[in-house]
C-alpha cells in the first residue's frame, strides 16, 4: 500500500503540464494511421460522438474497451506484431499497442538490435494487459502489462486517492532518456527529466536507479488519460531562488565537473546549482603561460564565478588556477 502525506514544504504553483512530457509514452511508439472522415462524428462538435455510431469499428469494440478501462480489468491478448516502440496486440474485440515502457520483462539497457530481438520473441504469445488509454476519437487503444500486475480496480482507487501537492512513495520501474516511471502501487507516474533535479541532468540514470524506492511530489493527476505527473526536485528548495545570497561575481569556490560538452564543461557548486565553464575561458587560459590539465568528470577544482542569472538559472564560471 502506498503511503502518502501532505508535503510540508513550501513549493511554488506548478506550471501547466507540458504535453510533450507524455509524448514519451506514445510518440516513441507507433504513429497513428491517417484518419478518414468519420460520418459518425458530430461535425459541429468534433469531439462529440453520435450515439448511433456502431460500437465495433476499426477492429475495436469501443464500448467493450471503455468498460475495461473504466473498471480497470485485466484482459489477455495475443502479440501479432512489433515496431521500435513496442508491441501490437489483438483479440476478437480489441486491438491496440503496448509501449516499451509498459512491458514487464524488457530490460531498459538493450542495444537497438537486442531490443528488436526481444520484441520479436514476443510474437505469438499472449499477454495479460490493462487498458491505460482509450481514445475513440483518435482511434487508439493503449495497453500496459505493468498495470496488469496490480489487482483489478486498484488503479481507480489510486486515482481517487491521489491529489496534486502530495508526497507519495513509489518504486522506479523504468529509466528512459526522457524520464523515469514510478510504480505507485498499481498505477505508474512519470517524472520527466526536467523534474528530476534543479540542476542539469545529463541522463536520468545519473540521478536515480531502476528498482530504487523514492519519495515523489505529485504535480498533476489525470484519471481520464491514466497519467500522473511526478517530481523529485519539487521536494527540495530551488537553490536558484537564493543563489545571490550565497554567491557573487568574482567569488572563488570549489566545484565538481559534472559533464564535458563541445562548448565547455559544466561544474556543480552544490546540488541543483550548475555553472558553465565556456570553452572560450579554457582557450584563454591555455594561451597563457600556465597550461591547464585535461578536465575529467568528477574532478574537484576551484572556479571563479563570472556572472549569475538567477531568473534563467544560469551561471558563468572560469577555472581558478593557483598561480593566478
Amino acid at each position: 500500500m502506498v503511503t502518502n502525506h501532505q508535503s510540508t514544504l513550501s513549493v511554488t504553483e506548478p506550471p501547466p503540464i507540458d504535453e510533450a512530457w507524455w509524448q514519451a509514452i506514445l510518440s516513441e511508439d507507433i504513429q497513428p494511421a491517417p484518419r478518414t472522415i468519420d460520418p459518425y462524428l458530430v461535425e459541429d462538435e468534433p469531439h462529440s460522438i453520435n450515439h448511433n455510431r456502431p460500437s465495433f469499428q476499426d477492429g475495436v469494440d469501443w464500448n467493450y474497451a471503455r468498460t475495461l478501462f473504466e473498471e480497470d480489468k485485466v484482459i489477455e491478448l495475443n502479440v501479432n506484431g512489433y515496431n521500435k516502440g513496442g508491441l501490437l496486440v489483438s483479440g476478437k474485440r480489441l486491438q491496440g499497442f503496448v509501449p516499451l515502457s509498459h512491458l514487464v520483462d524488457l530490460p531498459n539497457n538493450l542495444t537497438t538490435e537486442e531490443q528488436e530481438q526481444c520484441l520479436a520473441a514476443y510474437q505469438g504469445h499472449n499477454l495479460k494487459l490493462k487498458v491505460i488509454e482509450c481514445d475513440r476519437h483518435r482511434g487508439r487503444v493503449v495497453f500496459s502489462e505493468r498495470a496488469a500486475q496490480a489487482e483489478c480496480g486498484k488503479r481507480n482507487a489510486l486515482f481517487n486517492q491521489l491529489e496534486p501537492g502530495e508526497c507519495v512513495q513509489g518504486l522506479i520501474t523504468n529509466v528512459t532518456n526522457f524520464g523515469v516511471f514510478v510504480d505507485l502501487g498499481g498505477v505508474e507516474g512519470l517524472i520527466h527529466v526536467s523534474e528530476l533535479s534543479w540542476g542539469r541532468v545529463r541522463h536520468p540514470s545519473d540521478v536515480v536507479q531502476l528498482g530504487q524506492k523514492v519519495s515523489v511530489y505529485v504535480i498533476n493527476v489525470d484519471p481520464n488519460r491514466s497519467r500522473i505527473a511526478l517530481s523529485l526536485k519539487r521536494l527540495c528548495q530551488n537553490p536558484w531562488e537564493t543563489v545571490e545570497e550565497r554567491y557573487f561575481p568574482g567569488q572563488i569556490t570549489e566545484a565538481v565537473i559534472t559533464s564535458l560538452v563541445p562548448f565547455g564543461a559544466f561544474a556543480r557548486l552544490e546540488e541543483g546549482l550548475d555553472g558553465l565553464i565556456h570553452i572560450t575561458e579554457l582557450s584563454a587560459l591555455n594561451e597563457g603561460k600556465t597550461k591547464i590539465p585535461a578536465l575529467v568528470e568528477g574532478q574537484r577544482l576551484k572556479v571563479r564565478i563570472l556572472h549569475i542569472d538567477a531568473a534563467k538559472q544560469r551561471m558563468g564560471l572560469s577555472l581558478h588556477l593557483n598561480d593566478e
